[in-house]
């Protein structure tokens, strides 16, 4: 009897340590979930909607669970505190300028706190500090803009059935062009042009080419006028001469016309002689009688030098004087 009972009290001794340790290790092992067992600080933030963020879920940092959430508290309308509770670890990690967003813990997980962004130069967050949020675009406004992009989806698949409508009846450039063969034919024209434009654009660049390649040959002309100083240089002094030149022709045209102003002006001038004979009708006719007087004396002047050479005295004379003309005359023959 006595070892029956003293088997038995072993047995509910070792099932009896046997829930103890089964209970410390849920324990501890709950514990290290929740961070339970961990020093850690408080922090906070603020969300108009938190998607269904419940208490206890995981806190994020760079895919890094670094806290939970202790409480998830309504405040007012559409705003909601949200307290966390971070690993002191993970502090020094977590400046007081990064951000918070509800995310989630795989496709369809639990809501968790995403912490992210935040800048080295800022401090370390601590006890009390408030995050700036990201709000979660929520079903609705996703909805309201899958909505809207459908119907902007809709009035360019209607604005396309439209234009192609109106291509296949011929309207427009590009209808004309797959329904107008004169269109079509002006078109390849056209690109038949530009292709001649193109082939003389590229025989006017060998062309440059081959000149500037010859600018770089010595003993050319081009590339003496390029190249040697001493051709530029009397090539300078020729211009400057040619300028010289030019002045001095000014200068003689100017003269010119001066002398010509003064011509006009004597011709003008009825007190001058030339502008005398021009202008004054008496000089004109006293000189006009003159010349006739002339021509008058002229003619008698010759009748008596007729007479003179048949005179008997004066006869031999010129009668010699014809015979020597004569020989003169043969012996240059």
């Amino acid at each position: 009897m006595k070892s029956n009972g003293y088997r038995r009290a072993i047995i509910v001794g070792i099932f009896i340590f046997l829930g103890l340790a089964i209970f410390i290790w849920t324990v501890l092992t709950l514990g290290s979930q929740k961070n339970s067992f961990k020093k850690s600080i408080a922090i906070k933030t603020f969300f108009q909607n938190v998607n269904g963020l419940q208490k206890g879920n995981n806190v994020w940092f760079s895919g890094v669970k670094v806290g939970t959430i202790e409480t998830v508290t309504l405040i007012g309308i559409g705003k909601v505190e949200v307290d966390m509770n971070i690993n002191d670890q993970s502090v020094a990690y977590i400046h007081n300028n990064a951000k918070a967003k509800i995310s989630s813990d795989g496709l369809i997980g639990n809501k968790i706190i995403e912490i992210y962004g935040g800048s080295a130069e800022a401090p370390p967050i601590k006890n009390d500090d408030v995050l700036n949020n990201e709000e979660l675009l929520n079903t609705e406004a996703m909805m309201a803009t899958l909505s809207k992009n459908n119907d902007n989806l809709l009035d360019i698949t209607n604005n396309f059935k439209l234009i192609s409508s109106e291509m296949a009846e011929g309207k427009g450039s590009i209808g004309k062009l797959l329904n107008d063969e004169t269109f079509a034919d002006e078109l390849n024209k056209t690109v038949v042009t530009l292709k001649n434009a193109s082939s003389n654009l590229e025989k006017l660049t060998a062309n440059v080419n081959n000149y500037t390649s010859k600018l770089n040959e010595k003993g050319n002309l081009a590339n003496d006028l390029v190249t040697d100083t001493v051709i530029f240089s009397k090539l300078r002094s020729t211009v400057s001469q040619l300028e010289e030149v030019s002045g001095k022709s000014k200068e003689i045209m100017s003269s010119l016309q001066d002398a010509a102003n003064t011509v006009n002006n004597g011709l003008k001038n009825t007190n001058a002689p030339a502008g005398m004979l021009l202008g004054d009708e008496k000089t004109t006719k006293n000189l006009k009688s003159t010349m006739e007087n002339l021509q008058s004396a002229s003619v008698k002047l010759n009748d008596d030098l007729e007479a003179v050479q048949h005179n008997f005295l004066l006869r031999g004379f010129f009668r010699k004087k014809a015979k020597v003309e004569k020989a003169n005359s043969d012996t240059s023959k």
